[in-house]
């Protein structure tokens, strides 16, 4: 099993927590690989270092991908995205993830849960819970190729229905239309 967490390295997307879940369970799960996608963003004083992700990949606890404008292939080689993140938009990782048939981990909080049918498409976690985003890695291991088949196909059929552009664009019409 892949899993696959896609942000910018900052904090504030989780990539601690992520660690601390990874670390948690690795040793039960020796064949599982966990990855990182995503830029370093030294801007952000929540960003995490160069030293910090060298650390994590000489531990053997990620594989680093770096930064790729791939980002679709990358999603196709994993199993299920996870997305730890203290706060969003609408998260278009987990978009595209959906819309790809992945199961998906991530937050509790705006943005994130709006494409997450909690243990229907994928799992909510409290943020800023390393012992929960450990769990959900748990149960998505648990579960066998066909139930995470099922849970990815229940995602894209929730993004089709809920977020294709037309119902987006239709909805935008209907409230610039009713100002």
């Amino acid at each position: 099993l892949v899993f696959l967490l896609i942000a910018r390295l900052i904090k504030d997307k989780g990539v601690v927590e992520y660690i601390e879940a990874i670390k948690s369970i690795r040793d039960k799960y020796p064949t599982v690989q966990f990855k990182i996608l995503g830029s370093y963003y030294f801007g952000n004083p929540s960003s995490i270092s160069k030293d910090e992700v060298e650390h994590w990949i000489d531990d053997g606890i990620i594989e680093y991908l770096g930064y790729t404008d791939a980002v679709l292939e990358e999603i196709e080689k994993a199993d299920c995205i996870v997305l730890p993140s203290y706060r969003e938009g609408l998260s278009r990782v987990l978009l595209e993830a959906g819309s790809m048939s992945k199961p998906i981990i991530t937050t509790n909080v705006t943005g994130c849960r709006d494409v997450v049918d909690d243990s229907e498409n994928g799992y909510l976690v409290p943020p800023k819970d390393s012992k929960s985003l450990s769990e959900a890695i748990e149960k998505m291991i648990a579960l066998s190729n066909e139930d995470r088949r099922v849970m990815g196909q229940k995602g894209r059929i929730k993004v089709i229905n809920e977020f294709d552009e037309k119902i987006v664009i239709k909805h935008y019409l209907n409230v610039i239309n009713q100002e």
